[in-house]
């Protein structure tokens, strides 16, 4: 998440992913790959003004000029319909674009922090950049964070919302497994943002159940250099080998920003029973209140790939 025309510009996305088989033997091989980069204008209505992806999406054109926010993701879904793309990584990653636009808007708060703006301009700049609106900003008990009484809705009531700077990032690279993490685009840049997220499937030895051990780290790089992390969990989900069936599920927090954020992991245990298709939409529908998290849910939306994965074992 970047804005290489400084912190008042434009919004560039890049997104790269992979899918990872390693054998029984610990030889690695790709089996698909994705990427894209988009171009938001945040200042208007965070409207896409670029957007490529590799492989190429049939339809794509039909996201330029739409929201990066509002309907993003159910105009997505009308595009690539019948198209084989869902459950791959370029799916993958442009379902994630709402979210990481949401998320980039982290960088120009800290930025005006650090630069002591005026005591009301952070409260005018966060309300203009809200993905749904200032209606959305100003609704009490839309997840944990924004708890009715919390952290965050304390400090919009006295016209400045709160800025918080997370612990330093430690490395996710292993020196001793280049397979670890794919090539990333780049070295992080002052005021830059990037989520890193990782999924994997693990079968039991007689494939009766299989282990889901996923993880993802928010986080920003500050103009002196330090990265520092904004949001970090990890869940864990035990599946029935034959159904899919969510058997276990546990959410971890390793740093959220707000100290009400972290009452939303139990929201995770809600899984268990359920089957995997169609978990995206239940998701959304379901998982909603000072009781869920908006980036646990992501991690948990991206479940429903999980059969994309099992197949290749």
């Amino acid at each position: 998440m970047l804005r290489p025309g400084g912190i008042d510009g434009e919004l560039l996305l890049i997104g790269v992913g992979r899918d990872l088989v390693t054998s029984v033997d610990g030889l690695a091989a790709v089996v698909d790959a994705g990427s894209f980069e988009a171009t938001v204008d945040y200042a208007d209505a965070q409207r896409v003004v670029a957007l490529a992806t590799t492989p190429a999406v049939a339809g794509l054109d039909q996201l330029i000029g739409r929201s990066a926010s509002t309907g993003f993701r159910a105009a997505l879904d009308d595009v690539v319909a019948g198209q084989g793309l869902v459950g791959g990584p370029v799916y993958q990653l442009l379902d994630d674009l709402p979210v990481a636009t949401l998320i980039s808007g982290y960088s120009p708060q800290q930025a005006m922090a650090a630069r002591g703006s005026g005591s009301d301009a952070p409260a005018r700049r966060m309300q203009r950049r809200a993905p749904e609106g200032l209606e959305l900003i100003q609704q009490a008990d839309l997840c944990a964070g924004w708890k009715a009484g919390g952290t965050i809705m304390r400090g919009m009531a006295e016209g400045v919302p709160p800025v918080v700077t997370g612990p330093d990032a430690p490395a996710l690279d292993r020196p001793d497994d280049p397979w670890a993490w794919h090539e990333l685009p780049g070295e992080l840049p002052a005021l830059g943002m990037r989520r890193r997220r990782r999924m994997d499937v693990i079968p039991a030895a007689d494939h009766a159940t299989v282990q889901v051990d996923a993880h993802f780290r928010d986080s920003h790089m500050d103009d002196e250099g330090t990265e520092t992390i904004v949001h970090e969990y990890v869940v864990g989900v035990l599946l029935d080998g034959h159904e899919l069936r969510v058997l276990d599920s546990r959410a971890t927090p390793r740093v959220l920003p707000w100290f009400e954020c972290p009452e939303a992991a139990g929201s995770a245990e809600r899984l268990v029973g359920r089957g995997l298709d169609g978990l995206r939409a239940s998701v959304r529908a379901e998982f909603l209140g000072a009781g869920t998290c908006t980036h646990l849910n992501d991690a948990l939306r991206a479940l429903e790939d999980v059969p994309a994965l099992v197949r290749h074992l």
